[in-house]
């Protein structure tokens, strides 16, 4: 299995170019769990909840709310590195 600078090397180059290399590579991890949260949401689509129907099950809502406050978290760092 590839480490993830191995399997993002072109990503991280562009990234850390444009943006130093701190706030560049917590862009790509942004974009990592970016791409993780879509596919949580996928998976949340068909896995409903039997208690709140139409919501997903309880794990992917703790799942995808972990997610998201990493997110939060990583910009709100990005935000203090530019100023």
């Amino acid at each position: 299995m590839m480490s993830i600078q191995e399997e993002r090397r072109d990503e991280l180059a562009k990234h850390e170019f444009m943006m130093g290399p701190a706030r560049g590579r917590l862009a790509v991890t942004l974009d990592v769990l970016t791409d993780a949260l879509v596919l949580v949401g996928q998976h949340g689509v068909y896995c409903q909840s039997a208690r709140q129907p139409g919501k997903p099950a309880m794990d992917i809502q703790l799942i995808t709310k972990g997610i998201t406050d990493a997110k939060d978290l990583i910009q709100s760092v990005m935000r203090e590195l530019q100023s």
